[in-house]
């Protein structure tokens, strides 16, 4: 114990002694033990206070290195006044492990001498080393070419060499030998011995542990120190040490709460009951802190494909490309309208400032005076489309809005894909005149329209217009002439319609038979709790952290709009849409000694000012 602890046991005792609640000790042997034992704590302690640490180096003194290899490494150590400052070792490759002693031991100086070069240039210091022959150094006839380079790089330094015994250079010595820089490690699991008295009433291995105690051979079974043993497995029997052993495995001191694989390896290589593998997958599967903290984006939910539209400019869907260059005309942005059936698109420049009433006196002056009043719009949510003017528009129109999920644009893919598209054709246009976009844009529509489309596997213009428009080749070259193929089109436009909706129709059979090979079906029902994945879009601003939780929960989902989007019910607090898709989703596992509780969110993540779409 300490002085101070001591001393206040010495006043406890004589205040006992006064009160006549214990006497003094007639031993002999009461006054030396306390004098023992301060004389301990005495020694303890000088020998922490006194240990040896690196000392700093100080260049008014010499310094001296000491050197030294062997048949595994190199070791130097740079000293001052018997105090350490810096130790140094290496482990000596295939090719330097075939070279003589002698050049093993001048590698060892030429590597020390470059590990401290800071400390050793311009500066007087002493080169010991157990090598006799390297005195002779500079005195050599015949020296090869690597003698001659390691040489000329010890004459940047001013030194001497003094030659030191290897029984005086047991630090250099000991820094380059393996067998004394490899410390063993052992640490004693406290508690086990009380397997010992549970082997013979096990239910799994009592029939085992009494055969190995009769010397009956049983496969792969022994019994060392008075433990059972499958191999090198220590077997467990049925107690709450199973669970424990999982835990320290899986999210104990020096664990980090790895994966089932990972528990499931480091558990067999040790340890051994039957139904190893099924317990830990049951306890990681229930572990919160991985079920809070662990987790991305997951394959659930198969492709639905929006339904296959009737007929042309019907269905439409609506987006924006922003961050364009500013142009002259103060354009930054292009509304991008597409055809759901035929895959026309329009692209119209427009500002990014515009708000959702000159966003709709475009739609009306640049698409509905060429096709009418469509029956739906697909579009994201974006802050223009959610607001009470633009829902109230569509729905005097008669017109069904189709908002996708919140932070899911796989819902609306074909208009990102045709974005990206414009994208690639806009940069081959205007190139090193980014700023002149809006000039080219129609030109840019005209070619994507000329295109044939995958789905469709006819060019939008002929769909639309039942003929392909005229190219400037058509112009230049081809005669004039009347069309077949352009009058067989007029007089079988309704069996063109049917032949592009029943091609619309095996494509996205086609894209969801090849979406599903990677994706799994995952369903949930309303009532059932889920752990809630929280995209970086979905935090406020400066909250997100990489070490950051990833799920929240649990939450209850109360509607079900489809089997790949859920409605939840998350707190007031969280400023963020309550509709998500099913791979933000994830069943929630409670302990099996748990308390279901729905959980109030981190204040710090979702303070009050947060941009909620859902009601502005």
């Amino acid at each position: 114990m300490s002085p101070t602890e001591h001393k206040i046991l010495q006043q406890i005792m004589d205040e006992l002694i006064d009160k006549q609640l214990i006497q003094h000790s007639l031993s002999p042997c009461a006054v030396p033990a306390l004098q023992e034992q301060q004389r301990s704590f005495a020694t303890i302690k000088e020998a922490l206070s006194s240990a040896p640490v690196l000392a700093l180096p100080d260049f008014d003194k010499p310094f001296v290195v000491e050197t030294d290899a062997s048949t595994v490494g190199i070791g130097a150590v740079l000293t001052q006044d018997n105090r350490p400052i810096e130790f140094f070792n290496d482990k000596l490759s295939e090719a330097h492990l075939k070279r003589s002693v002698y050049e093993q031991e001048l590698y060892a100086v030429i590597q020390a001498l470059k590990q401290w070069e800071h400390y050793l240039l311009h500066q007087d210091f002493i080169l010991c080393s157990d090598h006799k022959a390297l005195q002779y150094i500079n005195t050599q006839k015949m020296i090869n070419k690597m003698h001659a380079r390691w040489v000329l790089f010890l004459q940047k330094f001013t030194f001497v060499l003094k030659h030191k015994s290897g029984a005086q250079n047991r630090v250099a010595d000991a820094l380059s030998r393996r067998s004394i820089l490899l410390t063993q490690l052992q640490a004693e699991f406290v508690g086990l011995e009380c397997l010992q008295d549970l082997y013979s009433e096990d239910d799994d291995f009592a029939g085992v542990w009494q055969k190995c105690k009769n010397k009956e051979p049983v496969e792969d079974f022994n019994i060392r120190h008075g433990f059972l043993f499958k191999g090198n497995q220590l077997c467990i029997p049925k107690s709450s040490w199973r669970q424990h052993l999982i835990q320290e495995i899986h999210g104990g001191g020096l664990a980090a709460h790895a994966g089932r694989d990972k528990t499931m390896l480091q558990m067999t290589a040790k340890f051994f009951w039957p139904h190893l593998r099924k317990d830990v997958t049951k306890f990681v599967e229930r572990c919160s802190v991985c079920q809070n903290f662990k987790g991305g984006g997951q394959n659930t939910g198969l492709y639905l494909p929006l339904p296959v539209p009737d007929s042309i400019w019907e269905d439409l869907s609506l987006d924006f490309v922003l961050g364009l260059p500013r142009t002259k005309k103060g354009n930054d942005s292009i509304m991008v309208v597409v055809d759901r059936f035929s895959k026309m698109a329009h692209f119209v420049a427009c500002k990014k400032t515009f708000d959702a009433l000159n966003v709709a006196k475009l739609f009306f002056r640049e698409i509905i005076r060429l096709y009418g009043v469509p029956r739906s719009l697909t579009s994201d949510r974006d802050v223009k489309f959610i607001i009470h003017f633009w829902r109230e528009l569509w729905k005097r129109l008669n017109t069904q809005l189709q908002l996708s999920s919140p932070y899911h644009p796989q819902t609306d893919a074909q208009t990102e894909v045709v974005n990206r598209t414009l994208g690639n054709l806009l940069r081959c246009i205007v190139q090193d005149h980014p700023k002149l976009w809006d000039e080219v844009l129609g030109q840019t529509e005209f070619a994507l329209n000329s295109m044939p489309n995958r789905s469709t596997g006819m060019c939008p213009f002929g769909i639309v217009y039942t003929k392909m428009p005229n190219s400037n080749v058509d112009v230049a070259v081809i005669l004039k002439c009347k069309s077949q193929v352009a009058s067989s089109w007029v007089d079988q436009f309704s069996e063109t319609i049917a032949k592009v909706r029943q091609n619309l129709t095996n494509a996205n059979a086609k894209y969801k038979l090849d979406a599903d090979a990677h994706r799994r079906k995952k369903v949930f029902k309303p009532g059932d709790l889920v752990m809630v994945r929280m995209k970086k879009e979905r935090l406020p601003a400066g909250t997100y952290s990489k070490l950051s939780r990833r799920k929240f929960g649990p939450f209850l989902i109360t509607k079900c709009i489809n089997d790949n989007a859920y409605v939840v019910e998350l707190p007031a607090d969280f400023n963020t849409p309550n509709t998500f898709n099913v791979a933000d989703l994830f069943q929630y596992i409670p302990p099996d000694d748990a308390v279901i509780t729905i959980e109030d969110p981190p204040p710090i993540l979702f303070a009050e000012g947060a941009c909620d779409a859902e009601h502005l």
